[in-house]
C-alpha cells in the first residue's frame, strides 16, 4: 500500500501540450455527446499551460478544424496566416532560394499559421477547462504507478520541500497519486516517465531508436519597417560544417518575429556548440537584415524528435499509450509537429472513450495504434520517412538532393521501397584527437549574445535547496571518460550553461552542475556519450517560464 493519497480519474494526462489537450477536449467532447459523465484531469510540470512550450512554430490547422472547427470564431491566437514562403541555402556571404516549383506539394505552407505555441496552449486549455477538464500547473509527474498485474495503474506527484541533502524542509509535502482506468503520457520529446515505459514494455522492439536535434529559439521586436506578417523563411547551409541543421525565421503578430536554429544531434566533433552555431547564423547579412535594429525580448532551447516514421515506438501497453512528442509524430522537412501530436491526442481520446464506456480498465487501447498509422497521420509520415536519415547519411547538399527524389516519388504516387534507418545520436560522437576545434567569435550584446545573459530571457527558476534534477548514474565518468576522451562536450552542447568544468587551473578537474539553469530541452540525457546523465523531474513548477514562445 502507499502512503500516498490519491485520487481517481477516467482518463489521467501527463502534459499540457496540445496532444494533452487534445485528447482531453476530445474525451469531454465524446462524453458530452453520449450524454456520460467522464472525468478527465491533466498534470503539467510548469508552473502555467504553455510556460514550457517552445516550438517555432508554423502550424498546419488541419487537426484544429476536426477538433474545434469554429476555431477561428473563438478568439484563437492563431491569427496569421502565412503568405510569403521562402527557402534559402546560405553560403559565407550569400544565399540562393529554391524554388517552390521543386518543392512537393505537401511540404507547401499553403492555409498554415504562425505563432506562439505556448498561447494556443494556453487557448486550448481554456477550451479544456470550459468543457469541465481539471488541469493541474505546477504539478510534475514524477514516477509511473503500476497494478499488481503489471499494468500502469497511474501516475504519483513528486515530493515538494525536499532539501539538497535529502532532507525534509519545514515545507515537505507528500506527493500525491493519480490513478486512472487509462494514462496518456504527453510529455514532450525525451519524455522522464517515457523513457522508463518503453524500457518497462519495451516498446522500441520494432522500430528504429529516436532521433532528436536541438531547436535554440529567439523572440524579437523588430522596426515596423522590417516587419512583414506571414512571412516564413527557412534556411540550410552556413554557418554549419561539423552538422546538418537550419535556421527559420517567422513574422509573426505584433511586430514580432520568431527566429532559431536547429541542429541535428548526430554530429561528431565534440567542440561544436548550437548555442554559438545559432549567434553565428545570424550575424549573416540575410538574416541580419531580417532583424538588425530589433531587440530581443526572450529565449528558449528544446530538444525535437527527428526520427519520423521508422522511429515511432509501439504506442499503446497495458493501461496507457504515448501521444505527441513522447511518441515522435513530427514531420521533419515539413518542419512541423502540432499537428500530428494533436491528432494523435484526439485518436488516443477515441480509443480510450471507447474503452471506459465499455467498462474497461488497464488493458491495452488496442483501436489506438492502427488509427495512428493507418490514417493521415501514418499516410504523411511514411512520405517522407528517407528525408532525415539521408541528410543525416549523405550530407546537407547530396543529402537534400537523395531526400527531394525520395519526396518527390511520393509525390507523383510511385513511393519508393526502401525505408532508411538511424543510429543513436550519443553514439556518434568521436574523440577529441580526432578533429578539429572550433572557434567562436566573442558576442557584441547587440545581435549576438552569451548564454546566461540568454537564460535570464528565459524567466527560468528552481527552488535551489532541492536535490539536482541533472543526475550521474556514475559520478567518475564525467571526467575519466567525458572529459578525458572527448574535452567535456556537456560545457558546449547545453544551451543554457548547465555544465562546467572547474579546478583545471590547479590541475584538479571537477564536472559543476548548475541545475537552476536548466530550460529542460533534455540535450543532455540525449547526447551524453555513455547516457551517464539522466534528467528527471525537479519540483513542480521548476524551469523556464516562457512567454509567446
Amino acid at each position: 500500500m502507499s502512503d500516498r493519497e490519491s485520487m481517481e480519474y477516467d482518463v489521467v494526462i501527463v502534459g499540457a501540450g496540445p496532444a494533452g489537450l487534445s485528447a482531453a477536449i476530445r474525451l469531454k467532447q465524446l462524453a458530452e455527446e453520449k450524454g456520460r459523465d467522464l472525468s478527465v484531469c491533466i498534470l503539467e510540470k510548469g508552473s502555467e499551460v504553455g510556460a514550457h512550450i517552445l516550438s517555432g512554430a508554423v502550424i498546419d490547422p488541419k487537426a484544429l478544424d476536426e477538433l474545434i472547427p469554429d476555431w477561428r470564431d473563438k478568439d484563437c491566437p492563431l491569427k496569421v496566416e502565412v503568405n510569403d514562403n521562402n527557402h534559402w541555402v546560405l553560403t559565407k556571404g550569400g544565399k540562393y532560394s529554391i524554388p517552390h516549383l521543386l518543392t512537393p506539394s505537401f511540404m507547401h505552407n499553403k492555409g498554415t499559421y504562425t505563432g506562439s505555441l505556448g498561447n494556443l496552449c494556453r487557448w486550448l486549455a481554456g477550451q479544456a477547462e470550459a468543457l469541465g477538464v481539471e488541469i493541474f500547473p505546477g504539478f510534475a509527474a514524477a514516477e509511473v504507478v503500476y497494478n499488481d498485474d503489471g499494468s500502469v495503474k497511474g501516475v504519483a506527484t513528486g515530493d515538494m520541500g525536499i532539501a539538497k541533502d535529502g532532507s525534509h524542509r519545514p515545507d515537505y509535502q507528500r506527493g500525491m497519486e493519480l490513478h486512472g482506468k487509462y494514462v496518456l503520457f504527453g510529455e514532450g520529446a525525451r519524455g522522464h516517465l517515457t523513457k522508463g515505459l518503453v524500457e518497462q514494455f519495451d516498446l522500441r522492439a520494432n522500430s528504429q531508436p529516436q532521433v532528436y536535434g536541438i531547436g535554440i529559439k529567439e523572440l524579437w521586436d523588430v522596426p515596423a519597417d522590417k516587419h512583414q506578417p506571414g512571412r516564413v523563411i527557412h534556411t540550410q547551409g552556413w554557418p554549419l560544417h561539423d552538422a546538418w541543421g537550419g535556421g527559420f525565421l517567422y513574422h509573426q503578430e505584433n511586430g514580432q518575429v520568431a527566429l532559431g536554429f536547429v541542429v541535428a544531434l548526430d554530429y561528431d566533433n565534440p567542440y561544436l556548440n548550437p548555442f554559438q552555431e545559432m549567434q553565428r547564423w545570424k550575424t549573416h547579412p540575410a538574416i541580419r537584415a531580417e532583424i538588425e535594429g530589433g531587440k530581443r525580448v526572450s529565449y528558449g532551447a528544446r530538444a525535437i524528435n527527428e526520427g519520423g516514421w521508422q522511429s515511432i515506438p509501439t504506442l499503446a501497453f497495458p493501461g496507457g499509450a504515448l501521444i505527441g512528442c513522447s511518441a515522435g509524430f513530427v514531420n521533419v522537412p515539413r518542419i512541423k509537429g502540432t499537428h500530428t501530436a494533436m491528432k494523435s491526442g484526439m485518436l488516443a481520446a477515441e480509443a480510450a472513450y471507447e474503452a471506459v464506456a465499455a467498462d474497461r480498465r488497464g488493458d491495452v487501447l488496442e483501436s489506438y495504434e492502427p488509427a495512428v498509422r493507418d490514417g493521415w497521420i501514418g499516410k504523411e509520415l511514411k512520405k517522407v520517412r528517407n528525408a532525415q536519415p539521408a541528410v543525416a547519411k549523405y550530407g546537407s547538399t547530396i543529402g537534400t538532393v537523395i531526400a527531394g527524389f525520395d519526396m518527390w516519388m511520393n509525390q507523383i504516387g510511385i513511393g519508393t521501397p526502401w525505408t532508411m534507418g538511424h543510429h543513436p545520436d550519443h553514439t556518434q560522437m568521436r574523440p577529441k584527437e580526432d578533429v578539429h576545434p572550433i572557434v567562436y567569435d566573442k558576442p557584441d550584446g547587440v545581435l549576438t549574445f552569451d548564454r546566461l545573459s540568454s537564460v535570464y530571457l528565459s524567466n527560468t527558476n528552481h527552488e535551489e535547496d532541492q536535490p539536482s534534477h541533472l543526475t550521474l548514474k556514475d559520478d567518475e565518468v564525467p571526467i575519466a571518460i567525458n572529459y578525458k576522451l572527448y574535452d567535456s562536450p556537456e560545457q558546449r552542447y547545453c544551451p543554457a550553461g548547465v555544465y562546467e568544468i572547474v579546478g583545471e587551473d590547479v590541475g584538479d578537474p571537477k564536472l559543476q552542475i548548475n541545475a537552476q539553469n536548466c530550460v529542460h530541452c533534455k540535450t543532455c540525457d540525449i547526447k551524453d556519450m555513455t547516457q551517464n546523465i539522466n534528467w528527471v523531474v525537479p519540483e513542480g513548477g521548476g524551469g523556464p517560464n516562457y512567454p509567446n514562445m
